[in-house]
C-alpha cells in the first residue's frame, strides 16, 4: 500500500513533494458558460446603445440575440443533461414557502440560528436567475414593438423593462459577490472556467464543448447576417465619430 493512502500521509510526505489539499472538479458545462457570457455581453451592449438613433440597429440586434439565447437555455433546460435542467431550479423555488415560514418562526422565537441561511442564499440566487429569464420576454417584445413604431407608449414600457432588468442584474451580481465572501469561493470565476475546488466527483460528467462552439458560431453568424442586411452596418463611421466626440449624429448640423 502506498503512503499516500494512509491517514495523515500528507504530513508524512517527503520534503519537496507537494500534496494538494483540494482538487478541481467540473461544476458548470461549456454551453451554460457560453450562454451566460453571451447573455451578459448582449445586455451590456444593448443597454449602452439604448439612447439615440446612432446605434439603434446594434441595439436591436443585441436584443434579438438575448431572445435567441433565452430560447436555447429553455430548450437546454428541458432536454439537456440533468445538471442543466430547469427542474432543478424549480425544485429550489418550491422550497421557498417552507423557508420563509422557518424565517417567520425563527423571528417569533428568536431562534435565527435554526434557520437554514445557506438555503436562503441559494434561493436568492435562484430567484434572480428566474427573474432575469422572465424579464427578457417583455423586454424583447416591447423592444420589437417600439422598433416597428406600434405606439409611443411602448417605448416607455421598453425603458421600464430595461431598467428593471438592470436592477435584477445588479442584484444578481451583488448576491454572487456576497456569497463569494461568505463561502470564501470565487463563484463568479466558476462560471468562467467551469471548475471549483472541493472534494467529490465532477458534478458535470461531460463538458459538451461542441455545443458551446455551435452556440458561439450561431450568434456570430447572426450578427454577421444583420451587418450585411444593414446598408451602413450595425455601427456606421458617423456613429463611431459621434460616440467618440460625445455627440449625437443629429447634433452635428
Amino acid at each position: 500500500m502506498s503512503s499516500t493512502s494512509l491517514p495523515g500521509s500528507a504530513a508524512m510526505a517527503p520534503a519537496g513533494n507537494s500534496v494538494p489539499a483540494t482538487r478541481s472538479r467540473r461544476i458548470v458545462d461549456a454551453p451554460t458558460r457560453v450562454f451566460h457570457a453571451l447573455f451578459a455581453l448582449c445586455f451590456l451592449g444593448a443597454y449602452l446603445t439604448a439612447e439615440g438613433e446612432a446605434m439603434r440597429l446594434l441595439h436591436v440586434t443585441l436584443g434579438y440575440s438575448m431572445a435567441g439565447l433565452l430560447v436555447f437555455r429553455l430548450v437546454y433546460g428541458l432536454v439537456g443533461p440533468r445538471h442543466a435542467r430547469l427542474s432543478l431550479l424549480a425544485g429550489k423555488l418550491r422550497s421557498l414557502p417552507q423557508w420563509l415560514a422557518s424565517v417567520v418562526q425563527g423571528t417569533a422565537d428568536r431562534t435565527w440560528a435554526a434557520v437554514n441561511w445557506r438555503q436562503g442564499q441559494n434561493l436568492a440566487l435562484a430567484l434572480a436567475v428566474v427573474a432575469l429569464m422572465v424579464l427578457v420576454v417583455p423586454l424583447t417584445l416591447s423592444g420589437y414593438a417600439t422598433y416597428n413604431e406600434w405606439g409611443d407608449w411602448l417605448g416607455e414600457v421598453h425603458e421600464l423593462a430595461g431598467n428593471a432588468f438592470l436592477v435584477v442584474v445588479l442584484a444578481h451580481v451583488g448576491i454572487v459577490l456576497l456569497l463569494s465572501l461568505l463561502r470564501r469561493k470565487n463563484l463568479a470565476m466558476q462560471m468562467v472556467h467551469g471548475s471549483g475546488q472541493g472534494p467529490g466527483p465532477d458534478l458535470v460528467k461531460r463538458n459538451h464543448a461542441w455545443l458551446a462552439v455551435l452556440i458561439l458560431v450561431a450568434v456570430l453568424g447572426y450578427w454577421s447576417w444583420e451587418w450585411q442586411q444593414s446598408p451602413n452596418g450595425l455601427i456606421s463611421a458617423q456613429a463611431v465619430t459621434d460616440l467618440l466626440s460625445g455627440r449625437e449624429s443629429g447634433d452635428s448640423d
